[in-house]
């Protein structure tokens, strides 16, 4: 038993675009599959597309520490960033077109970058502003001041002062227990998670210890401070989870679904295959594909005067095209000097990036919307240029489309230019040039009547 729907299509004049919506039987079961839905929170986050995560630590001055050699930790008086503007972290993360940034406000050597009242090694105790500097409180301040979704990183799972490893265990020789341990996370959370602000998405690098093998109670507490913050690797308990895509180089897998049956625990030093999500997941939790901005020492995550390359315009515009247009949202990894600032090199390339990313996609042939299985889209009168395809479910109504083909009509006859599956928030897609006054959308499997909110044809010149 099949049903037959009544298709539509609205579209957005742009150049001389004409649509035309037909009818055809529709590819899925009368008996309409449920369809897992995402909450506001994580639709929000979807949209938000781009973000940047910025590092800054001890090891920038102490190139040759290892956390992993308990006791070698550096001495919290070598921080002393002079020019250190948060402002400025700010601006170059959002002219690479990031809408959120976080701050990795403790990494693995477990200095934190706000006077916390856990333990002594933080900023109090460092010379930068005598021991009264604050720089949580600065970079919430710069993401308030430039229209900027904040989010903060913070370790639980890693801490050279406490030597403690992956996934939080409190390892031989160390001063703490695993008690005391587990109670310098919760009071180090209560402070990033109480005293700043509402946080947009936390990550936790490496997932968390849980409850039940002697972890802290982190997913009570973050239901209770931060109920409405997107989480990365979490507690398996919160209920705005994303995930991690498998590597740190921005390339999600393809297809890459927004649901799963599970998030991710991965510490990212380990790439990890098959992590594409699955469309009949139990929970939505889309993939966030993170990278650094440089390669080399460190990952690339932290500055060193030498021995890092940085990436080229044409390897981040790949890496959007597999990240966001792969229906993940793009991580862009930003370091910060010994000085307290991005190095200038890095926000030339940032902001060449951002615009290369507004040039490409700012003027489409034809853009629109569309319901249905199969739409008929007059383009133009006479044959354009078109080169690529970007496609947008409404997610809010879940992921529906399975499968899909696009076709353009050449030489009195439909030719296909695309196919694919997983299309989620956005699926962006080039093919081969061709020259046409007319596309037809196909959907070839859904499990629920398929809504585009954006179909979009370009002619993008590389």
């Amino acid at each position: 038993m099949y049903l037959t729907e009544r298709l539509l299509i609205t579209m957005k004049r742009l150049i001389l675009p004409v649509a035309m919506a037909i009818s055809s039987v529709v590819l899925f079961a009368q008996q309409t599959k449920k369809v897992v839905l995402p909450n506001a929170q994580q639709l929000q986050w979807s949209a938000a597309e781009i973000g940047a995560i910025i590092h800054f630590d001890l090891v920038n001055y102490v190139p040759g520490y290892n956390w992993r050699n308990w006791g070698t930790h550096p001495s919290a008086k070598v921080f002393n960033p002079l020019k250190l503007d948060t402002d400025q972290w700010v601006r170059a993360a959002k002219a690479a077109g990031a809408t959120y940034v976080l701050l990795v406000a403790k990494h693995c050597s477990g200095f934190s970058l706000w006077p916390t009242g856990a333990h002594p090694y933080s900023v109090k105790n460092a010379p930068w502003k005598n021991g009264k500097g604050d720089i949580v409180k600065d970079f919430m301040a710069s993401c308030r001041k430039y229209h900027v979704k904040p989010g903060i990183y913070a370790s639980a799972s890693a801490n050279g002062y406490c030597y403690v490893d992956n996934p939080g265990l409190v390892q031989k020789g160390s001063p703490f227990t695993q008690e005391q341990y587990n109670a310098i996370v919760i009071k180090q959370l209560t402070e990033l998670w109480s005293n700043y602000g509402k946080l947009f998405e936390i990550w936790f690098d490496g997932g968390v210890l849980p409850v039940e093998k002697g972890g802290p109670p982190i997913a009570a507490l973050l239901k209770k401070l931060q109920p409405d913050a997107i989480v990365f690797q979490g507690p398996v308990k919160a209920k705005n989870l994303v995930r991690w895509i498998g590597n740190e180089e921005g390339a999600a897998p393809y297809p890459n679904w927004s649901t799963s049956d599970a998030t991710t625990s991965a510490t990212g030093t380990i790439k990890v295959d098959h992590m594409q999500g699955d469309p009949n997941g139990k929970i939505w939790c889309p993939g966030e594909a993170d990278f650094p901005l440089r390669t080399g020492w460190q990952g690339g995550w932290f500055w060193k005067a030498e021995g890092q390359k940085m990436l080229s315009l044409q390897q981040l515009l790949k890496n959007y095209y597999t990240s966001v247009g792969r229906n993940a949202n793009m991580l862009l990894g930003i370091v910060v000097d010994t000085s307290g600032q991005v190095p200038a090199e890095d926000v030339e390339r940032l902001t060449e990036f951002g615009n290369a990313v507004k040039e490409r996609f700012a003027r489409p042939v034809f853009a629109g919307k569309a319901k249905g299985t199969t739409v008929l889209l007059t383009i133009a009168p006479r044959p354009v240029t078109l080169n690529c395809i970007v496609l947008q479910e409404d997610i809010a109504q879940g992921e529906r489309i399975r499968r899909y083909a696009v076709d353009a009509w050449i030489n009195n006859s439909w030719k296909l230019i695309a196919e694919g599956s997983s299309i989620g928030h956005k699926r962006i897609q080039e093919f081969t040039p061709v020259h046409t006054t007319k596309i037809r959308w196909r959907v070839t499997e859904a499990v629920a009547p398929p809504v585009l909110k954006n179909i979009a044809l370009y002619d993008i010149k590389m």
